[in-house]
Formats: C-alpha cells, sequence, structure tokens
C-alpha cells in the first residue's frame, strides 16, 4: 500500500529539486547580467570625468549628460535586442531619440567606456560596432550608402575620437587611435593611429604617437582644401613666368610682366619646379569618392 505513494513522494521531490534549480540557474544569471551593466554603468561615468573638464561631480553627470542618457537606455535595449524581443528594445530607442536627440538602433555595439559628448544630432545604425573608449561629438553619423543588407555600418575600434559634424558611411573599418576631424566624410577604411580630415577623408598617418586620454588638437590637424589652393597658386605663378621667358627668347615686345615668386618676396624659399610643385597631391593614390 506504501509503494506508489512513496513513489509519489519521491516524484514530488524531484519536481521540486529541479524547479530550486532552475530557479537558482537563473538567479546566478540575472546576478551576472546585472554585475556586467554595473561595470558598463562605472566605466561610462569614468569616461566622462576624464574627458569632459566641465564635468564637476557625479550628480551633474547623471542628471545633466543626454549621451550618458542615451547609452544607458541603449545598453537595457541592446539587452533586449539580443534576446530576440520583439518590439520592445526599437521603442526603447525611439524614448531615448525623443529625450536626448540621440538616435542609436539596439542592435549596433557599444564598448566600455564610451562618450557622446553634446550628443544633439548623433545617428548610429543597426550594424555599427565601437570599440573600447571611443568618443564621439554631436551630429555625428555611423550610417550605412543604400539599401544593402547584412553588415553595412562602420566599425570603430578602440579609442577613437570622431570630431563634430563628421559622417562615417558604408561597412568601413576605422582602426584603434583613429582621430577624425570635424566635418569629415569618412567612406574608407581608415588605418590604426591615423587622422583623417577632409571630404572625402584622407588619413595623415602619424605612427608611433603617444596614445593618452582620446582627444584632437583642431589647431594641427591639416587642411587639405588650403594647401590644394596653395599649390594651384604655384603652378599657376610657374606657367606665366614660362610663357614670359619664351615670348622674350621669341622676340616678342609685348611681353607678360614679370610675376614675383616667393625667392623675389625675400621669403627665402625658391619657386618649386613645374614637376614637383604639387607631388603631394600628384602622387595621392586614395581614390576622389
Amino acid at each position: 500500500m506504501n509503494g506508489p505513494i512513496d513513489e509519489g513522494k519521491q516524484g514530488g521531490q524531484s519536481g521540486l529539486s529541479a524547479a530550486h534549480g532552475k530557479g537558482t540557474g537563473s538567479l546566478a544569471r540575472l546576478s551576472a547580467a546585472a554585475a556586467r551593466m554595473t561595470t558598463l554603468f562605472a566605466s561610462d561615468i569614468k569616461a566622462i570625468r576624464q574627458r569632459d573638464p566641465a564635468a564637476r561631480n557625479l550628480f551633474e553627470i547623471l542628471v545633466c549628460y543626454p549621451g550618458l542618457h542615451a547609452v544607458w537606455l541603449h545598453r537595457l535595449a541592446h539587452s533586449l535586442w539580443g534576446r530576440n524581443v520583439p518590439c520592445v528594445p526599437r521603442v526603447i530607442s525611439q524614448v531615448a531619440r525623443l529625450a536626448t536627440g540621440i538616435e542609436i538602433h539596439p542592435g549596433a555595439t557599444l564598448g566600455d567606456g564610451f562618450f557622446i559628448d553634446h550628443g544633439a544630432g548623433v545617428v548610429i545604425g543597426e550594424t555599427a560596432e565601437l570599440g573600447e573608449n571611443v568618443t564621439i561629438y554631436q551630429g555625428v553619423t555611423l550610417g550605412g550608402t543604400g539599401k544593402e543588407t547584412g553588415k553595412r555600418h562602420p566599425t570603430v575600434g578602440d579609442n577613437a575620437v570622431i570630431g563634430a559634424g563628421s559622417l562615417l558611411l558604408g561597412s568601413i573599418k576605422v582602426g584603434d587611435n583613429v582621430r577624425v576631424g570635424a566635418g569629415s566624410v569618412v567612406i574608407h577604411d581608415v588605418p590604426d593611429n591615423s587622422t583623417v580630415v577632409g571630404n572625402p577623408g584622407r588619413p595623415v598617418m602619424s605612427e608611433g604617437a603617444k596614445v593618452g586620454i582620446p582627444d584632437i588638437d583642431y589647431t594641427l590637424l591639416p587642411d587639405p582644401v588650403a594647401e590644394a589652393m596653395k599649390c594651384l597658386v604655384r603652378r599657376v605663378v610657374h606657367l606665366e613666368n614660362e610663357i614670359r621667358r619664351l615670348r622674350e627668347t621669341a622676340g616678342d615686345a609685348e611681353t607678360l610682366p614679370v610675376v614675383a615668386t616667393d625667392e623675389d618676396r625675400g621669403l627665402g624659399q625658391p619657386l618649386p619646379s613645374l614637376d614637383t610643385a604639387c607631388d603631394a597631391f600628384l602622387a595621392d593614390d586614395a581614390p576622389d569618392s
């Protein structure tokens, strides 16, 4: 008579043990996730303290930095996105956009220590991937170039700084320790330890430069447009003087006036020859678009 009852008791105990095991496993996963989120939040706050001299205290950081709010809401949305939760991650991203002016697709991957300074108008696409300690400023877009599917947004390495108003478009790879000058349009891969300026963005190599707290010294960024104009002026001066010499040789009485060169003005630099005046631009193999 006791056999079936004992078996029922044993079955009930086994069920309770299994339920307890599942509960313990869920609790452990929840604790691990909470610890991970705490670490991420701490690294985000630390990044602001290091990179923004206007950050005076913790309360101000928590209350007055929309970039921080957008990143934290994104981390929540990204966690749900990775678990295939429908709709809710997109709703969270849209709430963040309305509240902060920053749109980050929940599918985008952001590394530790990510900092959005000022933040208004920042857009980060679905397949974008950003490494650790990346800093971006207002008006930056990490976007695609069309309606292609799959990986279609930029991958940015560690310790990169992306200046205000810059556009990084397409499935490009931007290396570690890269600086992108304000207003640049980057549509090609960028090697490590480079500074990129212009439209389209062209890298200025800086291998061996010491990497510290990410920053851009805008006073030292080259101006490719100004350099191109200087090149054109030098070539025009050279051609006018060459025409003058040819007319004098041919005995033409109506000669062109002599155009003063840098050497004539006492600047100590002779006028470059026609073949070498603009070597930096003529030898540039980087595509224009």
